[in-house]
């Protein structure tokens, strides 16, 4: 259902990164977390 251009995903990626939020705080909706977790990691 996410993508990496979904708008949650990029609200996300920018508090985890930015922010310094956890994995944690991402919820645990559809794919939204393994979507989160693959761009942070790819373009970490």
């Amino acid at each position: 259902m996410f993508n990496a251009n979904s708008y949650l995903v990029k609200i996300y990626v920018r508090k985890i990164k930015e922010e310094g939020l956890t994995f944690e705080v991402v919820p645990s909706l559809f794919n939204l977390k393994e979507v989160v977790t693959e761009v942070v990691n790819v373009t970490a």
